[in-house]
């Protein structure tokens, strides 16, 4: 263990359907000495989910007790319901010498990049709007107004795509992996302050494709493809 070791944060956001937590449990299979921290959540489990896997869930009275006790790194209100990540995982990340990843939305990741400003921002994209809305329906876990909801909150959580280091297109999940893992490990590398290897040199090249400024123009035939929601979503 190693009590003085500061952890290297990673937050990655999506839209929700854009296969964010595909892609983070395959990522925690391939790289070690990687903490997942669970978010709290007032909402009801859904289909298959598990108290203390996909999220701690509790009461509306307990994550207010959470809040004035100042135990959430960030806290935000999404489609009703309320969701936070607690201090203590940053705390146990650090005590065993490990990294920390956060899965957060656009609220949440603005309010830890405040806090914690040397995180690394992730934003995954799925590949067009319509692949979103199959893979929404696919699933078969919301009913077609909760659907409608979701593709109009993804039409606006898009477009805050530039507010984070790296975007990640999730089109084809291998390809997608392979990509986040790079991330994850060039930021480490970046840290020895030594040459990289050739095989390193790789990692770092295949993250690098993903850094924001990089990936725009890959951005931008995704967002022309939500322009069909945008006249709704005005207040």
């Amino acid at each position: 263990m190693n009590s003085s070791y500061k952890p290297l944060v990673y937050i990655i956001s999506a839209p929700s359907g854009s296969g964010k937590s595909t892609l983070t449990n395959e990522l925690l299979k391939l790289v070690s000495n990687l903490d997942f921290s669970i978010s709290y959540t007032t909402r009801a489990l859904r289909g298959s989910e598990q108290d203390g896997k996909n999220y701690h869930f509790i009461s509306v009275q307990e994550f207010n007790k959470m809040i004035d006790a100042g135990e959430f790194l960030e806290h935000a209100e999404v489609h009703g319901h309320c969701y936070g990540t607690a201090r203590q995982f940053l705390r146990d990340a650090g005590r065993n010498g490990h990294d920390l990843l956060l899965d957060i939305d656009v609220q949440g990741a603005a309010q830890i990049k405040r806090t914690l400003t040397d995180a690394i921002s992730i934003f995954v994209l799925p590949p067009d709007r319509k692949t979103l809305e199959w893979r929404l329906r696919n699933r078969m876990e919301d009913p077609e107004d909760v659907i409608e909801r979701r593709l109009l909150t993804a039409s606006r959580e898009i477009a805050e795509y530039d507010k984070y280091d790296y975007v990640l297109i999730n089109d084809r999940l291998e390809e997608s992996c392979e990509r986040l893992r790079a991330i994850v490990l060039s930021e480490r590398l970046r840290r020895l302050e030594r040459p990289f290897t050739e095989q390193e040199t790789k990692i770092v090249e295949l993250a690098e494709s993903c850094r924001l400024a990089n990936a725009r123009d890959r951005v931008q035939p995704i967002l022309l493809s939500f322009r069909t929601l945008a006249p709704s979503a005005q207040p």
